[in-house]
């Protein structure tokens, strides 16, 4: 059916079968017309529409800063629709299950990615803990590690000529994750000109301490407070900013919902829709942060 028929069925339907006002049949019309702008004019029958197309609506009304409650209304309206259109057998594909966000809810702190750079850049180099501590920073977020993922890191996870990284995180689940070239490159100058002359260099983790143990994590924390007050930054962070700003750098710049999802290593993709919910109105001028930096 075509999707504009389809949308004239369901407005029918709110006011004979619901006995919806219509004021809120109006709502209900306006959310549909914001919801096809989204997906544009490539969509224009029932049978192109796909349970992700939920996915990327509520992406795409987070990223514009609007208000939660206005993005509740939305999600709800479009979800609707698209459980009238399963009923009426117009819809085959499966309806996600999406944790809408909460009114109030506190949203993780993100970084600008000028921000960003700067704590990247932050380490001094000229010091072998500095190029460590900046190989830390830089696959960090590169990769979207837990801080747990990158502190038990082993050589044998490391694929740097490929631009790889081989991880076994909660329950043992493995996931790949590709980083840049720039994360790729720091890492190696670490492995070669101050992990090679660590007195752990045999062991099987990448990152070492001065007597060549596993660094903790109390260390990395101060690390990271140490170098956002060096530049300046002057919000509250921790190891696991860098993993939110992974997150929602790479949606704000156009990656899937579910391909974030795997780089992160969520169960549910609930999971990682809060990053979608962070205010961005910097997104007006966002770039492509990994290709500028390759």
């Amino acid at each position: 059916m075509d999707r504009e028929q389809a949308k004239v069925s369901f407005l029918q339907y709110l006011l004979v079968e619901k006995g919806l006002t219509p004021t809120t049949i109006q709502n209900y019309a306006d959310d549909l017309h914001q919801f096809f702008l989204v997906l544009g004019p490539e969509i224009q029958d029932t049978s192109d529409l796909k349970g992700e197309h939920l996915l990327i609506f509520l992406r795409e009304q987070s990223i514009r800063g609007l208000m939660t409650a206005t993005i509740i209304r939305r999600l709800s309206s479009t979800r609707n629709f698209f459980l009238f259109l399963q009923k009426e057998g117009l819809l085959q594909d499966a309806i996600p299950d999406i944790e809408t966000p909460k009114l109030g809810e506190h949203l993780p702190v993100c970084l600008s990615m000028e921000e960003v750079e700067l704590l990247l850049e932050a380490p001094n180099v000229s010091k072998t803990s500095g190029i460590r501590d900046r190989a830390m920073l830089e696959l960090m977020y590169a990769s979207g590690l837990r801080v747990s993922e990158l502190l038990s890191l082993e050589r044998s996870m490391l694929n740097l000529e490929n631009g790889i990284v081989r991880i076994f995180g909660k329950g043992r689940k493995e996931r790949m994750i590709p980083i840049g070239d720039y994360a790729a490159e720091y890492v190696g100058q670490y492995m070669v000109e101050v992990r090679s002359k660590n007195p752990g260099k045999n062991t099987k983790y990448v990152f070492l301490n001065r007597q060549g143990k596993p660094l903790s994590r109390q260390y990395f924390f101060q690390q990271i407070k140490k170098y956002a007050q060096k530049v300046g930054i002057n919000v509250e962070i921790s190891p696991h900013t860098l993993r939110h700003c992974f997150a929602t750098h790479l949606l704000e710049n156009g990656a899937e919902l579910r391909a974030v999802q795997e780089m992160l290593g969520h169960t549910n993709i609930a999971t990682t829709q809060i990053y979608t919910h962070v205010s961005t109105q910097r997104i007006l001028s966002a770039y492509d942060l990994y290709s500028k930096r390759k």
